[in-house]
C-alpha cells in the first residue's frame, strides 16, 4: 500500500505528519486556493501596517534570532539606536488563539514562501498555499535546511533545548580561537539567566504527555545509558496550564516546529527584543527583507530592502543606510548576503573565507517503533533528557517528541548531532544571480552510519524495530539540518569578535560565525553567548 493510501485507509494523517517530521520523504502539493481571509480571521495582528524603517540608521541589525536579538539589545542598552529589519511577521501569542498552525493539518501560516509541504510534515493529501508562515525548509541537493522566518528568529521555531558543550568538543570545534573557559565563566551564565533556562520538573516529566519521554529513558538505560536532564527555553508554569485546562493545549499536543501559539516556550520576544524596545532606542520593522548589501563612497552600509505583505509578495522596495551593520540573518541568510555581495563587486574586499566552513552540527532524526510498551495519543514536544556515546565518533541523542496521532503507534523519536567534519560552501551562481549551498553528494553518510550503530543497539536492548516501515520512515534520516551553522567563520572570514575583513562597522553575529558544529549539543545557547561576548568587545572597542 503506497503512503497516500495508507493515509486514508487508516485516517491517521497526524500519523503521517509524524512520520514525515522524523525522516519520510518530502512530497510537494499543488498550491490551495488562497486562505487569507481565514490567515485574517486568526491573525489580524499580522495584517497591520508594519512600520517602515528609517532612511538612515546608526546601527541596522539584520534578522532578529539568538544573535541578532542580543546584539540589539546590548547595542541599544548602551545608548546607541538601532534598526532591526526582519523578513517575517511579527506574531503575537495567545492563550486561547491558535495563532500558528500545526504538524497536522498545516496551512500556509506553517510555510514560508512555499507553494506545497514542506519535508518536515509532508502531507500529500492537504496542500498549502503559499504565504509569509513562520517555518522556512530550502532545498540543496542533499540537504534540506530549516529555519525560521517571524521576529524572534528560531526561537519561535527550535524545540527549546539550550545546553553548554563539554570542553574537549567545543575545544575541537573552536581550537584556540575562543576561550571555552571565557564562555562557561561569563556568557554561558549571561544567557541562561536572561533566558530563565531549567530542565523538565518532575510533574511535568511525570505526566501523561510526556509518557514518550519516560519510555525513552527506559530504553536507553536497557542499552546501558544513563540519561541526564536537559536545560530549556520553555515556560514549565505554562505547560501547567495547558495541563489544567488554563491554556489552550499546544506544547503537551507536540507543537513546536511551527510555533507555540500561547508562548510556551520563552522565545526572545519575551526578553532580549522586549528589553531592547523598552530603551526607546530600538525599533522592529517586519517585512523588511535584505536583498543586497553595498558601501557608499562616505563609508555607509546601503542595503536594498524589500517590503512584504503578509503573504511574503513584494509590495515595494527601497535603499536605507546605516553606519554600522550587524548581520544576523542566520548561517544561510548572512552568508548568502556576503558571497553575493563580494562576488557581485559590491562588498569587494571580502575575502576567501566568505561562504565557506557551512556544516549540519550533525544532525539526523532517528525512530524505533512497534514497541510493545505504548508511548500515549499524544506526545509533548519539550526535551527531557539526552544521552552521550563516545563508543565511535562522539554523539548526542535527545529525547524528541513525534506529534500525536488518534491512536498509539508507539513511535520514539530521538534527534542525533554527530561531531561530523564534512563542511559545505556557499557558491555564486552568475547565471541565475543566486547563492547556492553546494553540499557533498554523500555528505550525510557519515552521520548515519555513526548515529545507525548506537541506534540499532538501543532498539535490539528492546525487542523493537527501527524506523516505520509502514509509511516508508527510514530509522537515520540526515538529510536535512535544523542548526545550519558557518560561511563567515570565526576567526577565518572575521577576526576574534565577528568584525568582518576588509571592512570597519561590518559585524557578524550569528551561527555563521560557528565553524559546522557546536560540538554534540545544540548551538543556540553557544550562539547566544558568543554574540553577549562580542558586542560587549565592540562597545568597548568603540567599533
Amino acid at each position: 500500500m503506497n503512503r497516500r493510501n495508507f493515509v486514508r485507509a487508516a485516517g491517521i494523517a497526524g500519523t503521517a505528519a509524524a512520520a514525515t517530521l522524523l525522516g519520510g520523504t518530502a512530497h510537494r502539493a499543488a498550491a490551495a486556493p488562497i486562505l487569507g481571509p481565514m490567515y485574517a480571521q486568526f491573525v489580524p495582528d499580522i495584517y497591520a501596517p508594519v512600520p517602515s524603517a528609517p532612511d538612515h540608521s546608526d546601527a541596522i541589525v539584520v534578522g532578529s534570532g539568538f544573535g541578532a536579538a542580543i546584539t540589539a539589545r546590548r547595542l541599544a542598552d548602551a545608548g546607541v539606536s538601532v534598526t532591526i529589519v526582519e523578513r517575517g511577521s511579527r506574531w503575537p501569542s495567545d492563550p486561547f488563539r491558535q495563532i500558528f498552525a500545526n504538524d497536522f493539518m498545516p496551512d500556509g501560516r506553517a510555510f514560508w514562501r512555499s507553494p506545497g509541504l514542506a519535508p518536515l510534515t509532508g502531507l500529500p493529501t492537504v496542500p498549502t498555499d503559499s504565504f509569509g508562515g513562520i517555518f522556512d525548509v530550502t532545498e540543496h541537493g542533499s540537504i534540506d535546511v530549516w529555519r525560521a522566518a517571524a521576529v524572534g528568529g528560531g526561537s519561535l521555531v527550535f524545540t527549546g533545548v539550550m545546553i553548554a558543550p563539554e570542553r574537549r568538543y567545543f575545544d575541537a570545534v573552536f581550537g584556540s580561537t575562543l576561550s571555552y573557559d571565557e564562555l562557561t565563566s561569563v556568557y554561558y551564565p549571561r544567557v541562561r539567566s536572561e533566558l530563565r533556562l531549567s530542565s523538565m520538573p518532575d510533574d511535568i516529566y511525570a505526566s501523561a504527555p510526556f509518557t514518550h519521554s519516560r519510555v525513552w529513558d527506559a530504553q536507553v538505560r536497557r542499552a546501558g545509558y544513563n540519561p541526564s536532564r536537559i536545560d530549556g527555553i520553555w515556560n514549565w508554569d505554562t505547560v501547567r496550564a495547558e495541563l489544567n485546562g488554563r491554556s489552550r493545549p499546544s506544547a503537551i499536543l507536540g507543537e513546536s516546529n511551527l510555533g507555540n501559539s500561547n508562548g510556551a516556550k520563552f522565545d526572545l520576544t519575551q526578553n532580549y527584543l522586549a528589553a531592547a524596545e523598552a530603551t526607546g532606542r530600538c525599533t522592529i520593522h517586519p517585512r523588511h527583507e535584505v536583498t543586497t548589501v553595498t558601501q557608499e563612497p562616505n563609508g555607509r552600509y546601503a542595503l536594498t530592502v524589500s517590503i512584504l505583505a503578509p503573504d511574503a509578495s513584494v509590495i515595494d522596495r527601497r535603499t536605507i543606510t546605516c553606519d554600522r551593520l550587524f548581520l544576523g540573518a542566520g548561517s544561510m541568510g548572512t552568508s548568502e548576503l556576503l558571497v553575493r555581495a563580494r562576488d557581485t563587486g559590491a562588498l569587494p574586499n571580502l575575502d576567501e573565507h566568505i561562504g565557506e566552513g557551512w556544516g549540519t552540527n550533525g544532525d539526523a532524526a532517528l525512530v524505533r517503533g512497534m514497541s510493545a510498551e505504548g508511548v500515549g495519543v499524544v506526545q509533548g514536544s519539550p526535551s527531557a533528557t539526552r544521552i552521550t556515546d563516545e563508543s565511535g565518533t562522539p554523539l548526542t541523542l535527545e529525547n524528541w517528541y513525534v506529534p500525536g496521532s488518534p491512536v498509539d503507534l508507539s513511535l520514539i523519536g530521538s534527534l542525533g548531532m554527530v561531531l561530523d567534519p564534512t563542511r559545505g560552501r556557499f557558491v555564486y551562481d552568475r547565471a541565475t544571480d543566486a547563492v547556492r549551498l553546494a553540499w557533498p553528494d554523500q555528505g550525510n553518510r557519515y552521520v548515519e552510519e555513526a548515529l545507525r550503530a548506537v541506534h540499532n543497539t538501543i532498539a535490539e536492548r528492546s525487542n523493537i524495530g527501527t524506523g516505520y516501515p509502514p509509511l516508508g520512515v527510514r530509522d537515520v534520516n540526515a538529510t536535512f539540518t535544523a542548526h545550519p551553522l558557518g560561511g563567515v567563520v570565526l576567526g577565518k572570514a572575521t577576526d576574534g569578535y565577528g568584525r568582518v575583513n576588509g571592512y570597519d562597522g561590518l559585524y557578524v553575529v550569528d551561527g555563521s560565525l560557528v565553524p559546522g558544529s557546536t560540538g554534540i549539543v545544540n548551538p543556540s545557547l553557544t550562539i547566544s553567548a558568543l554574540a553577549e561576548r562580542n558586542v560587549e568587545e565592540v562597545l568597548r572597542a568603540r567599533g
